[in-house]
């Protein structure tokens, strides 16, 4: 077993509809800051900033791990979202593509950095490439010194849950599966390749594990636990 394969994966919970911040972000974590989910994340856009500053600071107060996802694909949109995330106090910088310049600042300012590997394009996402070269460029990141990656595997244009089982078994750093996991046959590949950790977002946002917030971000921990 990988050091970073769990019996029990981490639930990011994102604030997120279509990879934007939601309007009312912050009054949902309000209703749900009880609930079992103890990391949570926004994307870069959808909120101004001082709201985003505004509803990370509230998380903290919770003592919850918090998370930027940044949807972005040039080298300068990326490091304006790695300073982003540094103003707004985040753990984790997620998402964007690797560039040398954003790691080393993400190193320098104690962020934990996990990019995107692949062919990203889009947005909502998608990812294309090979498997292999996926892998291939992961580890070269990892002797970079980065935290660890988001495999947007359910946003795949390929067979997801084999791209999960082999990037798993052959990247060791902290994987965190994301893309679109609606349904409990995904939670199932979740639960049986056992990433560090897996984002849900739109699908709370759609109703697909129960009719609210809270009742669905503790149904999938109950049953991601068992």
């Amino acid at each position: 077993m990988l050091e970073y394969k769990k019996e029990n994966s981490e639930l990011i919970v994102m604030l997120t509809h279509n990879d934007c911040t939601v309007e009312n972000a912050y009054r949902i974590f309000d209703r749900c800051k009880d609930s079992k989910a103890k990391f949570w994340g926004l994307k870069e856009k959808g909120l101004s900033f001082e709201q985003m500053k505004k509803l990370y600071a509230y998380m903290k107060e919770c003592g919850k791990t918090t998370a930027l996802e940044v949807v972005a694909y040039t080298e300068d949109e990326c490091m304006a979202g790695a300073n982003m995330a540094v103003e707004c106090g985040c753990d984790f910088l997620m998402g964007t593509m690797f560039f040398n310049s954003v790691n080393e600042y993400c190193k320098q300012k104690g962020l934990k950095y996990m990019p995107l590997v692949g062919k990203v394009s889009g947005r909502p996402s998608i990812l294309e490439g090979d498997m292999d070269k996926m892998i291939d460029e992961a580890n070269e990141y990892i002797k970079k010194g980065v935290f660890g990656f988001v495999l947007l595997a359910y946003r795949y244009l390929g067979d997801s849950a084999s791209l999960i089982r082999k990037f798993m078994a052959q990247v060791n750093a902290p994987i965190c599966v994301a893309g679109g996991i609606d349904n409990y046959n995904k939670l199932d590949e979740i639960k049986n390749s056992a990433p560090w950790a897996f984002t849900i977002g739109g699908a709370f946002f759609e109703n697909r594990f129960g009719e609210t917030h809270e009742e669905q971000i503790d149904r999938v921990f109950e049953y991601i636990d068992t």
